[in-house]
């Protein structure tokens, strides 16, 4: 049953501890692959249990790109794993037209299955050649961690 402790242990589903990274400047990248779009956008978290999962929650605002024919992508990684479906948290495309910028969000229940300190932060790309994918275009963004007991 949620909530019932057992020997002084949560019960499966609790939430044990939160953290969260914001950013609100401007970051761009032309990259075909995805890398760092933000060194504020980390969070380092240290489950207390192997068995416990953790709740990632990606929030982007004024995420997009410059040019039509640009898919941009969002992702998160733990550590070197990118821990997202096949096109990242996000995938905004600009079809026609240009300078297009939504908000974009998503989460992943993820299970590290460890007791060692993890990271999990935000990665961007772009799929249109040179172009310029771009994330916080005039918002703020948001990646939060909820460590969930297993």
């Amino acid at each position: 049953p949620s909530g019932v402790t057992v020997s002084g242990l949560p019960a499966s589903g609790k939430v044990l501890q939160v953290i969260q990274a914001t950013d609100s400047t401007a970051r761009t990248t032309t990259s075909n692959t995805f890398v760092t779009a933000s060194s504020t956008l980390t969070v380092n978290i240290t489950p207390s249990s192997a068995s416990n999962k953790i709740l990632v929650v990606l929030m982007l605002c004024g995420f997009g790109a410059d040019t039509q024919g640009t898919n941009a992508r969002a992702t998160v990684y733990r550590d070197a794993t990118n821990i997202s479906p096949s096109n990242g948290f996000a995938d905004n495309n600009v079809a026609t037209g240009s300078a297009y910028y939504v908000g974009a969000g998503n989460s992943v229940l993820d299970t590290p299955n460890t007791t060692s300190q993890i990271t999990y932060q935000f990665y961007m790309q772009n799929s249109g050649g040179s172009n310029t994918a771009r994330v916080n275009n005039g918002g703020f963004s948001s990646l939060t961690c909820y460590e969930i007991a297993g």
